[in-house]
């Protein structure tokens, strides 16, 4: 499907929103990449699914950097649950291809919407105390960024929904475990979308475009979670905006 110069406007402002919104959490923001790509009309399995993926570590990879530059990313702990995402997000892209399309959205919304909900819980509750010693990390970050890979490459999602929470139940503040997801999402979203290739195809032009409008919105918030942001704040309001998508996307369904 051809689309006009004002689908490519409007794409391009959503993803600069979307990846601003994301990259204080250090998610990619792949939840809200795809259902855009879809409701611009494009096909799911075979361009918003692969796109999101790109589009989600391009946002996280951007993010990463400038939380490097802040001293907040903990590669140690990180690496783990980086290492398992990657091996097992080209499963979830290669299984992709059987599931039906409805299928496919159900699964999507449901896991959107327990995302919104962990977040608005989350919102209130202050920083966390002292972190879980490395061998608990390690064992723990590789079992849930190994699932969190395989939904990657399934849904278009970086898994930055699982992995930030279970980062936050070991002990991370609030920052460095938006700092070190954004680590770990990299590697699982760019491991799905280079196993979603063999399968899939791109428009050129709405990549580029997509891409540098990623990039800016991250580092801006990448920046702003840094130097700015209150963390409550930031949990609620994404929780809210997971929830109206997930609504959307079940609306969608049950009217088709």
């Amino acid at each position: 499907m051809a689309l006009t110069s004002e689908s490519y406007a409007l794409a391009t402002g959503l993803i600069f929103f979307i990846a601003l919104v994301f990259s204080m959490l250090g998610l990619g923001g792949g939840m809200l990449y795809v259902p855009v790509f879809k409701w611009l009309g494009l096909p799911l399995k075979t361009i918003a699914i692969p796109l999101g993926l790109l589009l989600n570590g391009v946002t996280t990879l951007s993010a990463f950097l400038r939380y490097h530059r802040e001293g907040l990313v903990d590669y140690r702990g990180g690496l783990p649950a980086a290492a398992a995402g990657m091996i097992l997000a080209p499963a979830g892209a290669h299984l992709v291809q059987y599931v039906p399309h409805d299928t496919l959205i159900l699964v999507f919304a449901t896991v959107v919407s327990l995302a919104g909900l962990r977040s608005l819980m989350q919102s209130g509750k202050g920083e966390p105390g002292q972190k879980a010693d490395k061998g608990k990390r390690a064992i723990i970050g590789s079992l849930v960024g190994g699932v969190a890979g395989f939904i990657a490459g399934l849904l278009g999602v970086g898994g930055g929904f699982i992995v930030a929470p279970m980062l936050m139940e070991l002990g991370y503040p609030t920052k460095q475990a938006a700092a070190t997801t954004a680590f770990i999402v990299t590697f699982s979203s760019f491991s799905g979308f280079l196993g979603h290739m063999a399968e899939g195809h791109i428009d050129i032009l709405l990549a580029g475009l997509a891409v540098v409008a990623a990039i800016a919105g991250s580092q801006l918030g990448a920046w702003f979670m840094a130097n700015r942001a209150r963390p409550g704040w930031v949990r609620g309001f994404y929780g809210v905006l997971l929830l109206a998508v997930a609504i959307k996307l079940f609306s969608g369904v049950l009217r088709g």
